[in-house]
């Protein structure tokens, strides 16, 4: 049974999942499962492939996002993910925005963390 924090931690990681997955992308080209291989090795962001998934689908629709298949070395061709100029735009102005929230509860939180 989850508990409230675990409830709570879940709607902070869908609420900044966009971010972070833009924010990997931009690095390099990922695949999907790369990208939720990544997530999962910073345990406040792990969030399940059926959820990343549909995300990286609305990317590339919103054009924030292009896909490219590649052949791998093991298995079937990989689509991977890179960030488009407007996804750079995007991924700028939710850093900001992202900044602001986080300095302003800080502030509030004060001592509390």
């Amino acid at each position: 049974m989850p508990t409230e924090r675990d409830v709570w931690a879940s709607q902070l990681r869908k609420g900044v999942l966009e971010l972070a997955v833009l924010a990997l992308v931009a690095q390099e080209a990922r695949y999907g499962s790369q990208i939720v291989d990544e997530l999962a090795a910073r345990p406040a962001l792990a969030i399940t492939a059926g959820t990343v998934y549909p995300l990286l689908a609305r990317l590339a629709r919103a054009g924030l996002v292009k896909t490219t298949w590649q052949e791998s070395p093991v298995g079937p061709p990989r689509k991977y993910y890179a960030l488009t100029a407007s996804g750079r735009r995007q991924l700028t102005a939710m850093a900001a925005a992202f900044g602001d929230v986080s300095s302003a509860l800080n502030d509030l939180l004060g001592d509390l963390r």
